[in-house]
């Protein structure tokens, strides 16, 4: 098994829970992570994110378990395509009726994505941050980008557009739809400050 140089934590400010992830971003980023949250019933998410050497987003494993249901997904973007694979144990519906299919019945739906953002993850902010460079940008530069949501804990996925906003050293400002917030990066582009959802440990 392969020892990954770095470690970040995350505590979540807005309910119980937190993220803890290890990883290598000499080259692109390697990540393994584990997030556990109660925020809409209590479960456990463990995920393997790779991107290639441009930080463009090309696998994520994720499996989400709870007490009496397990979901996996996986995505694979090879030759531009998204492949998405999904399975499912147990009873999600049983604790959270409302909960949506995993997966994405259209794949080709996400042709423009090139980042993934896993719900209420700090970590998955980085990617676009790292990619196009706005840790180290000029204030007031605007990037408009379209991300592959991943929903905790059903594990749908949405295209989803998202802007990010330079706003100063170390300070980028995050929209989609009628969402904002205003994120706290460290010197090399994660986040430390996400008002409202997690503070850096």
């Amino acid at each position: 098994m392969t020892v990954l140089p770095r470690a970040f934590a995350w505590q979540r400010t807005d309910t119980t829970g937190g993220e803890f992830v290890t990883l290598d971003d000499r080259r692109g980023l390697r990540a393994k992570g584990i997030a556990f949250a109660s925020d809409n019933t209590l479960y456990s998410c463990r995920y393997e994110l790779h991107t290639d050497d441009a930080w463009v987003s090309t696998r994520l494993e994720l499996a989400v378990e709870g007490g009496g249901w397990r979901r996996t997904l996986r995505m694979e973007r090879a030759a531009g395509r998204w492949r998405v694979t999904t399975s499912e144990q147990g009873n999600l519906e049983r604790v959270l009726p409302n909960a949506p299919f995993a997966g994405i019945e259209e794949p080709d739906r996400l042709h423009a994505v090139l980042d993934v953002d896993l719900h209420n993850s700090p970590l998955t902010d980085t990617l676009p941050v790292r990619r196009l460079g706005l840790h180290r940008a000029a204030p007031g530069t605007v990037v408009r980008i379209e991300a592959a949501w991943v929903l905790l804990p059903s594990l749908a996925v949405l295209p989803m557009e998202q802007s990010y906003e330079v706003l100063g050293p170390r300070r980028v400002r995050y929209r989609s739809e009628n969402f904002t917030a205003d994120l706290e990066l460290t010197d090399d582009g994660y986040v430390a400050e996400y008002p409202g959802l997690a503070t850096l440990a």
